[in-house]
């Protein structure tokens, strides 16, 4: 069984205003997926110093981070991070993505329990004429990845910003990807609409999924994480 998660972190502020990276921390321990898509894991402005400093992750938890070719003080690209158990071997990829706002993806690929993975988070657009833009590029890139490294199975996870059920980048992913029925998981003290989302193809069948709703959760971040796991498809 393979267990993924996606979950943005609001850059460690939680719905009391406060920046409390230890409390993100702790929500990750009580997820224990096998790999989990971050958004918004860096500071906005500045160098973009990483909300989750290595040390932090070292010390309270058994992830890393995906290592990305870009800034040192950063774990993420546009604030999208991957982490993986420590003992993992991954690195990962850059996406870049059409924008009005800074926006990309990140991407890994990597063998989980028997299973060749490529595994991609993102962050889309809040404006729809864009994320189906971005869903067309992230669509693209993938494609142009598995010519070269076929995988057993892919999956897609982040925030996408979509509102609408069945429409927009939704719509666009939904003809080559399907998407597990999660739930709602914006805004985390009363969820209203299902913004984040996973979605997979391949050698893997949907066991179950849901959103991670605890006490911890409701307070560390304004999303709520979502997960799904996986068997291994025969």
């Amino acid at each position: 069984m393979i267990k993924v998660a996606s979950y943005n972190i609001r850059k460690a502020i939680g719905t009391d205003r406060r920046r409390n990276p230890e409390r993100i921390i702790d929500v990750l321990n009580e997820l224990d997926a096998d790999i989990v898509a971050l958004q918004e894991a860096d500071r906005r402005f500045g160098i973009r110093h990483a909300v989750l400093p290595d040390w932090l992750l070292q010390t309270h938890s058994s992830y890393r981070a995906v290592a990305l070719p870009n800034r040192l003080e950063s774990m993420g690209w546009h604030g999208n991070a991957l982490l993986v158990r420590r003992d993992q071997g991954a690195n990962g990829e850059v996406v870049h993505l059409p924008c009005l706002e800074p926006r990309g993806a990140v991407s890994t690929a990597l063998d989980v329990k028997g299973v060749r993975l490529r595994v991609l988070g993102m962050h889309l657009d809040l404006s729809g004429l864009w994320r189906r833009r971005q869903a067309a590029a992230v669509l693209h890139q993938i494609d142009l990845w598995q010519g070269h490294d076929p995988a057993g199975a892919t999956i897609l996870m982040g925030d996408l910003n979509e509102w609408s059920a069945g429409r927009g980048c939704l719509a666009d992913f939904a003809r080559h990807y399907a998407i597990a029925p999660c739930g709602r998981s914006y805004h985390a003290r009363r969820p209203v609409a299902a913004l984040d989302r996973i979605m997979w193809r391949g050698a893997l069948a949907l066991r179950d999924c849901g959103v991670h709703m605890t006490p911890l959760s409701r307070h560390a971040s304004d999303h709520l994480p979502i997960w799904a796991r996986f068997d291994v498809a025969s």
